[in-house]
């Protein structure tokens, strides 16, 4: 079988050996004649599936019993309302730092609900840097403080969780989630669309711990499939199955590679050779400032859009494919998430050398 080196930013790449495994189980799910996405979301098989990915999701984080693992639909966009809409309200304000497309759409929706406060904007500089503690404007009080931790169009990144000024964290981490260790007990609430880092399009993993809960309001005019007590209390709708079914099973393939700490080493040298390449010369320019680069989505430019074009025509020729960057911004991607392997960003780096030595 013959598969390509997939830069996608999102549906990205999967382990291999997942979907063969998927595969193998799709027609008739361990002998029982039937796939586990014909058969009830309550039985037995299914819930297993569930409570196996909840515990390997906690225990991959060491995540406390505090936790509470949800897999909703409707996206990490469906996150942006349904996070102010549960915590905040016109007597209360939230932080927002503001680093990209995804981090103004979060905002646009908190603000139909409560007070936003933004303690830092990178768009006058193009969201090119990732701020500082330094150069944050936090509120005294604020109800939480909701960051984006990675931005796939931008390519830039946190490298670590920002101050609150004691405000527990709500991160957007759809692009960056389980790619390395984090300060968990900074936070009050994760989400991240899974089809990044964790799974196939259509669930997202939502996780809030009590001390949050603490905050939530009464609810009494939240519809109720957008209350977040809702899918605490028990399984209130049809999950989205398959996508939860794959999760599992990528949650699995993380813990057998040993971990957050074994990936946040792996990407951190699958970034450093594609960084290094693009360093080399002025012929491809990295548009991130230095210290704010992604190790997920890497970008960068060529001379000229012509070059450019020509050069993801050839990429795709060499089975190099989704390496065109974002609309909004043009230029050239490689998201190098953690199925990504090692070797498909060699393979890149190898394209890029050829390609700078015959069109330079």
């Amino acid at each position: 079988m013959s598969r390509v080196h997939n830069f996608s930013a999102g549906p990205a790449t999967l382990p291999v050996e997942v979907l063969e495994k998927v595969q193998s189980e799709l027609v008739n799910y361990r002998g029982k004649g039937s796939s586990l996405i014909e058969m009830s979301h309550r039985g037995p098989e299914y819930t297993e599936v569930h409570q196996q990915a909840i515990t390997r999701l906690k225990r991959i984080l060491n995540a406390d019993e505090g936790w509470n693992v949800l897999f909703l639909g409707g996206g990490a966009s469906t996150q942006f309302l349904m996070l102010p809409q549960n915590f905040l309200n016109q007597e209360r304000t939230a932080d927002y730092i503001n680093t990209g497309s995804w981090s103004k759409k979060a905002i646009k929706e908190a603000r139909l609900f409560g007070n936003v406060h933004i303690p830092y904007s990178g768009e006058e500089g193009q969201f090119t840097h990732i701020p500082e503690d330094s150069e944050l404007n936090l509120s005294d009080d604020a109800t939480y403080l909701h960051f984006t931790s990675n931005n796939t169009i931008f390519g830039t990144q946190f490298r670590k969780e920002p101050a609150s000024n004691g405000a527990l964290l709500a991160c957007d981490a759809s692009s960056d989630f389980l790619s390395r260790p984090i300060d968990l007990d900074r936070y009050g609430m994760i989400y991240a669309g899974a089809q990044k880092n964790l799974g196939p399009a259509g669930v997202t993993v939502v996780m809030i711990h009590d001390r949050f809960l603490e905050k939530i309001l009464d609810g009494e005019k939240t519809p109720t499939m957008l209350k977040y007590q809702t899918h605490l209390e028990k399984l209130f709708n049809t999950p989205p199955v398959f996508g939860v079914y794959m999760v599992n099973y990528v949650l699995e393939w993380i813990e057998e590679k040993g971990g957050l700490d074994y990936f946040d080493e792996i990407n951190r040298k699958k970034a450093d050779l594609l960084y290094g390449e693009i360093d080399k010369d002025d012929y491809y320019r990295g548009t991130a400032d230095e210290g704010s680069r992604s190790f997920m989505n890497v970008t960068w430019r060529l001379p000229s859009e012509e070059l450019e074009a020509k050069f993801l025509q050839e990429a795709a020729e060499n089975d190099l494919v989704a390496l065109k960057g974002h609309r909004s911004v043009g230029g050239i991607r490689a998201s190098i998430y953690n199925a990504c392997g090692y070797e498909s960003v060699e393979a890149l780096v190898d394209f890029m050398q050829t390609f700078r030595k015959n069109n330079g």
